[in-house]
């Protein structure tokens, strides 16, 4: 069982950065490819960004690529979304999860099973 806790939310005006962070309890993190998704209000959830076990291997929305960068510590059991030249189309609820394999990078909500609670990301323009 792996348990995830998201933080790093908040309000920023358009262009400034935030940087996501997501605390896993359990012993199975390094073994799990995790993943960041959002949920805007009104709309469905998507995928934002992946990253394998060993963090060699990360992939993006076309939407992000560019902009954000998602990174782990295996030694801290946390995964982080580092946000940069935020647009007020990224708002939205953040969440973190912890995938069903440890080496798929896979934007497929599916793939993972274990999910934060979310963290609100507020741009304003």
């Amino acid at each position: 069982q792996v348990q995830l806790v998201e933080s790093g939310g908040g309000l920023v005006q358009a262009g400034g950065s935030l940087r996501l962070s997501c605390a896993a309890s359990g012993r199975t993190f390094i073994s799990k490819a995790m993943g960041w998704f959002r949920q805007a209000p009104g709309k469905e959830r998507e995928f934002v960004a992946s990253i394998i076990w060993s963090g060699d291997s990360t992939g993006y929305a076309d939407s992000v690529k560019g902009r954000f960068t998602i990174s782990r510590d295996n030694a801290k059991n946390t995964v982080y979304l580092q946000m940069n030249s935020l647009k007020p189309e990224d708002t939205a609820l953040y969440y973190c999860a912890a995938g069903r394999t440890g080496w798929r990078i896979t934007g497929n909500s599916y793939e993972y099973e274990y999910w934060g609670q979310g963290t609100q990301v507020t741009v304003s323009s």
